[in-house]
């Protein structure tokens, strides 16, 4: 790369003062400084395509790993799920009563036939308690129990004129 030092710049200068000249060198120095500008942001333009496809190359990458690894998680459940399903074949398999003998026929027929108890909702009812405030503690706290318009709360709360 170029070394450039503050004793080469200042050579620069001079003699692109004495070459240009003191009355176009500050239109060229404008010039040169938009050139060195475009340059720097091209640069970066660069370095950002090139930052944006390595994280691009990256995500494919995490993307297939990704991939793989639900495949093998999806043949694993299918794997264990035809485990499970064959497990619970050869487990239901005397349930109809006619291969088991009769007492443990009896017994899980009898379990699997026993009703679940129906729900019952709880006997105190939340609403009503919360709803129950006494109406002088309502008047006092001065909550409104009775829907008025506007007109007639204007009216309500209008002073009263005491001449007449």
């Amino acid at each position: 790369m170029i070394d450039l030092g503050v004793s080469k710049i200042f050579l620069i200068g001079a003699v692109a003062l004495i070459v240009i000249g003191p009355e176009k060198l500050p239109g060229v120095a404008r010039t040169i400084g938009a050139l060195l500008g475009k340059a720097q942001r091209y640069v970066a333009d660069v370095k950002a395509e090139v930052n944006r496809s390595m994280e691009l190359d990256e995500l494919r990458k995490m993307k297939e790993t990704v991939e793989s690894a639900a495949r093998d998680v999806s043949s694993s459940v299918q794997t264990t799920a035809t485990d499970f399903e064959k497990d619970w074949s050869d487990a239901t398999r005397g349930l109809d009563g006619s291969t088991t003998s009769y007492d443990t026929a009896n017994t899980l027929s009898a379990a699997l036939t026993t009703p679940y108890p129906e729900y019952q909702r709880p006997k105190k009812n939340w609403r009503v308690k919360r709803g129950s405030v006494p109406q002088w503690y309502k008047a006092q706290a001065g909550v409104r129990s009775k829907a008025s318009s506007g007109a007639a709360r204007v009216a309500r709360f209008r002073p009263r004129s005491s001449g007449g």
